[in-house]
């Protein structure tokens, strides 16, 4: 058999098999996951204006998928692997990719009717996951945090000649507060216009670039962060490699711990995950404000927990073994909607490259089952339950519309099918999960080979259904019709 005709008979029988598990919608949208966190004022839009939707971090949002039409994607080539695509108010996609060359972190503008690069930005490098979380502000401006420390705003505009063009509307050194040789991981505004952001050494702090203030504390002496940061009217989550938190920050800025919850953070880093703890940046949700808990998982082993803390307090609500039917372990921000909460595995993803302090795995290596669990807290808050288990092999971050009732994320499908290995030769699927079942309702061939590598990264919808999904050579377009 010539090997061109490996690809696309990969792709049918994967298909086959993912089809076969259901092929129509759910008679109707399911409901009971609502409301999302509120909508922070000096965010862009809801849904697209942060890696996981918003402030909060939920992974969900108010706008609708694709729909059920037939479906076309496109793949963007930019040479370059691509995390975070947002959507600002104007409908313009901003992404921030790491070209696989050089690897200087580079801001694109995305043509909205084709996806394609209308211009592009180099900022400083900084190091493997510094300046990957970003977000919009109310001004369609992406901020981040570049290698040289500085907290930079970067707005888009029309240039004379009617082309466009991407510059640094506003910098700020974060240097006093930084140490050298750290990086900013996260960044995310509170509610009274500061910038929050956190470092892999376990800084956290405040800065407001229209004062110039900059205040910053310290977490115990060998927590690392390496994942975002959430904020809600409450506070400020962080998730260490040891344990979650919670800040406030007095009128001047200066940061403070409210509560901190330790967790089992295992015997070693699982194949699968980046560092040595959670892989979740912590997630706000809750049936009356959107706020009312927090969640992350842990990294007990062999069997991953999910934890829910109330978000005033720090109590904890339950501890629910998870991901039980796949390989449990994750390093995915969990889906956090009304009572319920969504977690993926990504235990034995094939990443690429991990950071320069990741450390060995425990095992060195293993097949990427897959995993999807969906745990409910009971309405009285007493506890939580665990509604259903699978072993959908997710690919990227999952997100939940509560526009259809579908979550919807893409699927990794083995050259061989029947198998749980990983090779250049998988295909990818764009799939919607029906979250009352768990069971997988559509599929949407994207392409095969590792040009189509989603590598656990996060899609965004944007209006009008269409989804941008970050690969690591660029950016998949779907779109309905």
């Amino acid at each position: 058999m010539p090997r061109s005709s490996l690809f696309p008979r990969a792709a049918v029988l994967g298909a086959a098999v993912l089809l076969a598990l259901g092929s129509a919608f759910p008679a109707q949208a399911a409901t009971g996951f609502d409301p999302l966190p509120p909508h922070n004022p000096y965010a862009g839009p809801q849904g697209t204006a942060t890696m996981h939707g918003d402030t909060g971090s939920s992974d969900a949002t108010p706008l609708a998928g694709p729909g059920a039409g037939s479906l076309t994607s496109r793949r963007v080539a930019l040479q370059s692997a691509c995390p975070t695509v947002l959507v600002g108010s104007d409908g313009y996609p901003v992404a921030l990719c790491t070209p696989i060359l050089g690897q200087v972190p580079t801001v694109h503008l995305l043509d909205p009717a084709t996806g394609n690069s209308l211009a592009e930005l180099r900022i400083a490098k900084g190091s493997l996951l510094g300046g990957v979380y970003a977000y919009l502000d109310d001004q369609d401006r992406l901020v981040a945090v570049d290698g040289d420390r500085a907290l930079l705003r970067i707005a888009h505009r029309r240039t004379a000649s009617g082309g466009w063009e991407l510059y640094v509307a506003s910098s700020l050194s974060l240097a006093s507060a930084v140490p050298e040789g750290d990086a900013v991981t996260g960044v995310s505004p509170d509610w009274k216009g500061r910038v929050w952001f956190a470092t892999g050494g376990g800084v956290v702090g405040t800065a407001d670039d229209r004062t110039g203030a900059v205040h910053a504390l310290t977490l115990p002496a060998g927590e690392r962060v390496d994942n975002s940061i959430s904020t809600a009217p409450a506070g400020t989550a962080v998730a260490t490699t040891h344990a979650t938190y919670l800040l406030t920050a007095a009128d001047d800025g200066t940061p403070a711990v409210a509560w901190r919850q330790p967790y089992d953070r295992g015997p070693a880093r699982k194949p699968g995950q980046l560092s040595r703890g959670t892989g979740s940046t912590p997630t706000f949700f809750g049936p009356r404000t959107g706020t009312d808990y927090l969640t992350v998982v842990d990294n007990a082993a062999p069997t991953e927990n999910l934890l829910v803390y109330r978000a005033d307090t720090g109590a904890q609500v339950c501890s629910v073994p998870v991901l039980q039917a796949g390989g449990s372990g994750s390093e995915n921000s969990p889906i956090g909607a009304g009572n319920s909460v969504f977690v993926a595995s990504t235990y034995g993803y094939p990443y690429p490259a991990l950071p320069d302090n990741a450390g060995p795995s425990t095992p060195a290596a293993a097949d990427f089952e897959g995993g999807l669990s969906r745990v409910d807290v009971r309405a009285d808050g007493s506890g939580c339950d665990l509604k259903w288990d699978t072993t959908v092999r997710s690919s990227a971050v999952p997100r939940l519309s509560t526009a259809d009732g579908l979550i919807h994320t893409i699927i990794r499908t083995p050259a061989i099918p029947f198998t749980h290995t990983t090779s250049i030769l998988d295909s990818f699927l764009y799939a919607a999960i029906d979250p009352a079942t768990g069971r997988t309702v559509r599929t949407h061939y994207l392409g095969t080979s590792a040009l189509y590598d989603t590598l656990q990264m996060v899609g965004s919808i944007a209006p009008g259904g269409v989804i941008y999904q970050g690969t690591i050579t660029g950016i998949l377009r779907i779109t309905n019709g």
